[in-house]
């Protein structure tokens, strides 16, 4: 009789959090029916500190830490994670073995159940906008001066009873597309923000999924859920924010495509008011030969991630395509724009 294997899955534990968790056991098991996963739950340093805002706790790995530390410790095999909470340096001895598909990246306006308002731009002056997210903040400071723009704090179930509550301040609250699909509540988004008044997180919308860097076998495992063009978008969008060093206390945000010939970055930065910026775009060109296409040496990471499964040189042009216009964006003045922006948010 065959020994079943049973893996351990590190998860936080909201309930979007298990949602994606056991989205990721189920696109496994289709490709592996007699692994068995058991989930394993905590929480991590932003779901214990809830009375003051992500940007000013001075972690980066606010939703990380915690499952790193118990995948060091070989008690889970690997965790479950937002790729946006994941820092673009990671713990020595850390990778992440897969990026999964893509969903809506954009960022959505959730109003106060029975307002009449549909968009931000038809609510009334001074109206106080939930979001605890300073790129989000900082770029609609921007295109809806008039607003009031506001930390919100707590998991997504939290947030939206504050802001249905009737006597809470809260007129609206911004979240990713993503989390409020996978929640089951798109008929609560009343707007969906475009670029041109909100670009998105680094990696937001994805799924990253990190293990130990010597675990072969997992590895092995979780590549097969690499989804390419979410794979070459995010390294370009992690090696873009790596090179500013940015976090999610200052203010950057992203648009990204993969062509049939390489890949396209759109990158800003922004002062905390909104009122300073740079943004720019970048395409690199995957190159051309005629030789047979080059897998990565073994466990090459490209911002934190492996993907043996996927072209070298495709890995590469992505993660030099957000370097590149990080440079540019340096050339430019970004440091000087981010460092104030820094030094703001720690007054």
């Amino acid at each position: 009789m065959t020994e079943v294997k049973t893996m351990k899955v590190g998860s936080r534990k909201s309930e979007l959090a298990l949602i994606q968790t056991h989205h990721v056991i189920d696109e496994l098991k289709k490709i592996n029916p007699s692994t068995e996963f058991e989930v394993v739950t905590m929480s991590t340093v932003g779901d214990k500190v809830l009375d003051v805002a992500l940007s000013k706790i001075g972690e980066k790995s606010l939703f990380t830490k915690e499952l790193e530390i118990a995948l060091e410790k070989q008690e889970v095999d690997f965790v479950v994670h937002s790729l946006k909470d994941l820092p673009t340096l990671l713990p020595d001895g850390m990778v992440i073995g897969s990026v999964l598909k893509r969903e809506d990246p954009r960022d959505a306006v959730i109003m106060k159940k029975g307002s009449e308002c549909k968009t931000l731009a038809e609510l009334p002056e001074n109206s106080v906008i939930g979001t605890s997210s300073l790129r989000r903040s900082a770029q609609l400071k921007k295109s809806f001066p008039k607003l009031n723009f506001q930390d919100i704090r707590g998991n997504l179930n939290t947030r939206l009873r504050k802001l249905d509550d009737p006597e809470g301040v809260y007129s609206a609250i911004i979240l990713a597309v993503a989390g409020v699909s996978r929640m089951g509540w798109e008929g609560r988004i009343t707007q969906y923000l475009e670029s041109e008044h909100c670009m998105h997180a680094v990696g937001q919308g994805a799924l990253g999924v990190e293990c130990r860097e010597g675990d072969t076998d997992t590895l092995t495992l979780l590549s097969s859920l690499h989804d390419r063009d979410t794979l070459l978008r995010c390294i370009a969008e992690r090696a873009f924010l790596r090179t500013l060093e940015g976090g999610c206390s200052v203010p950057v945000a992203v648009n990204s495509a993969v062509t049939g010939t390489g890949v396209t970055l759109d990158g800003g930065v922004w002062s905390l008011d909104g009122q300073e910026s740079l943004t720019a775009s970048h395409s690199t060109e995957f190159p051309r030969s005629d030789s047979p296409p080059k897998r990565p040496r073994s466990q090459t990471a490209y911002v934190g991630i492996v993907a043996e499964n996927v072209e070298a040189e495709e890995l590469s042009a992505a993660e030099q395509c957000g370097r590149d216009l990080a440079n540019q964006l340096i050339s430019q003045g970004a440091e000087a724009i981010l460092s104030k922006a820094k030094a703001d948010n720690e007054k």
